[in-house]
């Protein structure tokens, strides 16, 4: 009889030996193939596509999510009409993912072929900018005419567009936009940042997310060479936090009839945290970097004397280079003062004029913890669009990618605000602050609410009174004539010249306050009725015991005998 080896037996019925033998029998293509299935879904999720999403839904695409005020004009009257912006945006199956949209556009874009005539402008600084006009959208080659003397209609809409960080008349979605609104029949601009677009730094200052100046001096010279022209304004990316800041820095002194700020960053702080946060931020944040260091290198001769040059050459993010570069040239004590300073968020709620913000919530670059929702909300003037996707710029739809979502959005509302009554908003500005204390208390103290939104009235007294006297001063030379005449002295001139204007400034003051007091006798004796109800508690009893007193030594006896 046979006897077996315990050993030997185990060593035969181990699970692992006979795992590793199954495994051994199956082909390496089939490993190759489930490697290949796990890397796709990690790949999938890592680039956050979302196709399987927008097959299960149909290819319907996913609504746009609008934020207004409800009593808004600005809705009523324009965005109501605007079909895109009531509709669903659907990315181009092939992109469907904000890395792969954003990466297309950067790479490729699909842009359409523009052609440009060049404005130099010269600031007061001695900065030069580079002013795009779009000539022909539909010339098939693309040139520079270097041409300062443009004919354009004074009645005619420009579009004035204020590019991204590092961007330029012709990156990609510039020139999708330019070309849009081209042919639309209005005349369009790119204001180029300072040292792009081919043109040097000639002076100690170069742009930065904050820099509201240049932008205000381009639209003052717009605003100046055509002045019947109604002037509308898109920024993109980092400019759009800077037309949102301009905007809200002007106010009402603003020429600007109606703006479209696309992906803007709101908060340059929180944004910077965002880009250290994941991975894939992390290389869009290197990328951008070299993109900085690529521009101060090309204008080494000039920011190696204003920035910490050794600094710039080793940034490896948007932060190493804004704290060597941006933060010294701009006199900013740190990074983050820097950040909190030019950061837009704070300045919708000062924003006077008609205003389209455009968001993607998947947006790689711009969070969506940044954007300022209740700011966008309270303030009338502004309705805040926000899609599920989008990228950072791209939005592109169709199966041939060469239609960008937000170009036609910006395009319908740019129309319906011109076909509206908001588009004449300097008029009624004008109008409107004649009786700005008419129509003001009624809704917020301190705060003047006209028909387009809220303005300060902190400081407007001078410029109402001149408004209001404005009729007085024909009066006043007809008067100056009439003195001199009869010839009557120099001294009897000027004694019922000034008292003239004294009473002249003075009387449409009292006017309001008459007005004032007469539309607000209803909320006067409200108040007065809340003060005894909520003081009769206190004051009710202190009375009667007055009045007990004051009837009882009255009519006393003592009283009665005298």
């Amino acid at each position: 009889m046979e006897t077996s080896n315990p050993a030997e037996s185990t060593a035969v019925e181990s699970p692992y030996t006979a795992l590793l033998t199954a495994a051994s029998l199956i082909p390496i293509p089939h490993y190759l193939l489930g490697i290949s299935l796990i890397g796709a879904v990690i790949l999938y999720n890592f680039l956050e596509i979302h196709f399987f999403q927008d097959l299960f839904s149909g290819f319907r695409g996913q609504p746009v999510v609008l934020t207004f005020d409800p009593h808004s004009h600005l809705y009523r009257d324009v965005v109501s009409k605007c079909r895109t912006l009531h509709g669903r945006y659907l990315s181009t199956p092939w992109l469907s993912s904000p890395h792969l949209q954003t990466l297309f556009l950067h790479f490729f874009g699909n842009s359409p072929v523009v052609n440009y005539r060049r404005q130099i402008f010269m600031t007061s600084d001695g900065g030069t900018l580079a002013l795009d006009w779009v000539e022909n959208a539909e010339v098939e080659k693309q040139v520079f005419q270097a041409n300062d003397a443009l004919q354009r209609d004074d009645k005619n809409p420009i579009i004035i567009i204020i590019p991204g960080l590092t961007s330029e008349s012709n990156t990609p979605y510039v020139k999708h936009l330019a070309f849009n609104m081209a042919n639309r029949g209005w005349n369009v601009v790119v204001s180029n940042h300072r040292g792009l677009g081919g043109v040097s730094i000639t002076s100690d200052c170069f742009y930065n997310g904050g820099w509201t100046e240049d932008v205000r001096k381009v639209i003052d010279h717009l605003h100046c060479q055509f002045p019947q022209a109604p002037l509308l304004a898109v920024g993109t990316s980092i400019g759009a936090n800077i037309l949102v800041k301009y905007l809200a820095e002007d106010g009402i002194n603003t020429p600007i009839t109606g703006a479209a700020a696309i992906c803007s960053p709101w908060d340059l702080l929180i944004c910077d945290r965002f880009m250290n946060r994941r991975l894939v931020q992390k290389f869009y944040n290197k990328a951008i970097a070299i993109g900085l260091k690529d521009y101060a290198h090309l204008h080494e001769a000039v920011l190696s004397r204003l920035t910490n040059w050794e600094g710039v050459k080793k940034s490896v993010s948007v932060r190493d280079f804004d704290d060597s570069a941006t933060r010294v040239v701009g006199n900013y004590e740190t990074v983050d003062t820097y950040y909190k300073c030019s950061s837009s968020s704070n300045s919708v709620k000062g924003v006077t004029v008609p205003l389209l913000c455009i968001s993607a919530l998947d947006d790689p670059l711009c969070t969506s913890e940044a954007i300022p929702w209740d700011e966008c909300r309270l303030n009338t003037n502004v309705v805040l669009a926000t899609t599920e996707h989008g990228g950072h710029l791209p939005f592109f739809e169709g199966l041939t990618a060469k239609s960008v979502w937000w170009v036609r959005a910006v395009g319908e509302f740019f129309d319906a605000l011109q076909s509206s009554s908001l588009s004449h908003r300097e008029n009624e500005v004008s109008v409107s602050s004649v009786n700005a204390l008419d129509t003001s208390i009624d809704h917020a103290p301190y705060v003047h609410v006209l028909q387009n939104g809220m303005i300060s009235a902190v400081g407007e007294e001078v410029a109402e009174i001149g408004i209001l006297n404005k009729e007085n001063v024909d009066q006043d030379k007809k008067e100056e004539d009439t003195i001199n005449a009869e010839q009557e002295k120099v001294s009897t001139e000027i004694d019922l010249i000034q008292p003239q204007k004294i009473v002249d400034i003075i009387a449409p003051v009292k006017k309001r306050l008459n007005q004032l007091s007469r539309q607000n006798r209803k909320s006067m004796w409200l108040l007065a009725y809340v003060a005894i109800v909520t003081t009769w508690p206190v004051v009710g009893p202190a009375l009667s015991f007055f009045l007990r007193r004051r009837f009882r030594n009255l009519f006393s006896p003592a009283s009665v005998k005298r």
